[in-house]
């Protein structure tokens, strides 16, 4: 049994800019999230602190 998701929202990454589907475990917060991953969030915050 193959699940089709094509109604999810979708973002793109502020780091890598790539394009991410939502998923369960951003239900609650899927207006702040704004990474891909955990690795471009690292990546942001090293940005921050170079700036």
């Amino acid at each position: 049994m193959t699940h089709k998701k094509p109604h999810l929202p979708e973002k793109t990454c502020l780091i890598c800019q790539r394009s991410f589907t939502w998923r369960k475990k951003w239900e609650r917060d899927w207006q702040q999230v704004k990474y891909c991953s955990e690795r471009c969030k690292r990546q942001g915050k090293k940005s921050l602190v170079l700036a």
